[in-house]
């Protein structure tokens, strides 16, 4: 039986982010939410393995309790069984901490109920640091394969998957060890239609809420922003420039339109000492 774990995360709506001047920190209040959308695709990829082998798909998330909203997505989609890991402890998280509670989460999980392929989104679209993933593969000593494309193979007796992912320059094919973990494109699965049974029972579906003392033990230094090095110093909105000069050299001629450009550039401060250039 194929035992998929997909990590999702609920976040803003990108066209309607703002920043907090004073913490830095994404205003989520009064904003709308949506599941991530490499999340959704993982979800996917993960729901048609576990037709293709038999098995389940559980899902998890760290976050508020209107983060309920997305695993009943989930489940529509196809999954079995959505766990909420909620508490204030947790607020503030950065991707360190973020990736210890993962981690713990499914330890548990695993330890329970043997998982064979933890999924991730490539990266959530309000941090887009795409450091979770990875994170969690590394503290649960997991091979990770990032940016997959495409799950080639997944054989359950002899343990291993074949997964191809994306690089900057070609596709590479990868074929490692289970359990593994893997952060996905979206190219990974289409985002399928509901049937009508998971439909009816995602509205029903009440999500297994873990808090920071039960069933796991957290340490609680290690949580929310206790647990996090990372500090963002400064925010701001990068300068509106105006549109440049634009010089027809049908119309003024190219000695002209040349002139004219180096006359501009030379102009800037410091520019001719700079690149010694002598009018």
């Amino acid at each position: 039986m194929f035992h998929a774990l997909v990590s999702i995360k609920q976040v803003p709506d990108t066209t309607n982010i703002r920043i907090d001047p004073e913490t830095n920190n994404l205003i989520r209040q009064g904003v709308p939410t949506i599941l991530n959308p490499y999340d959704a695709h993982a979800v996917a990829a993960a729901v048609e393995w576990k037709r293709k082998l038999g098995g389940k798909v559980t899902i998890i998330t760290m976050g508020p309790p209107a983060a309920t909203t997305s695993l009943r997505e989930c489940i529509e989609m196809g999954a079995d069984r959505a766990i909420l890991i909620s508490a204030r402890q947790f607020a503030g998280a950065d991707t360190l901490a973020t990736s210890y509670v993962l981690a713990e989460v499914i330890k548990e999980i695993h330890a329970k109920d043997p998982i064979d392929l933890v999924f991730f989104g490539k990266q959530a679209i309000d941090g887009d640091t795409a450091q979770v993933g990875p994170g969690v593969a590394v503290r649960m000593d997991l091979p990770v394969v990032s940016y997959a494309i495409k799950i080639r193979e997944v054989n359950l007796e002899q343990r291993y998957v074949i997964i191809e992912r994306k690089t900057e320059s070609r596709n590479e094919i990868i074929k490692t060890s289970l359990p593994a973990a893997m952060t996905c494109e979206k190219e990974i699965a289409e985002i399928p239609y509901a049937s009508l049974p998971d439909l009816v029972y995602s509205l029903r579906y009440e999500p297994e809420v873990w808090t920071s003392e039960s069933p796991i033990a957290f340490d609680v230094p290690q949580l929310g922003l206790k647990g996090s090095p990372t500090t963002v110093f400064k925010t701001g909105t990068p300068e509106r420039h105006t549109a440049g000069e634009v010089f027809k050299v049908a119309e003024v001629g190219l000695d002209s339109a040349v002139k004219t450009a180096f006359d501009k550039i030379l102009a800037v401060e410091g520019m001719a000492a700079m690149v010694g250039v002598k009018k």
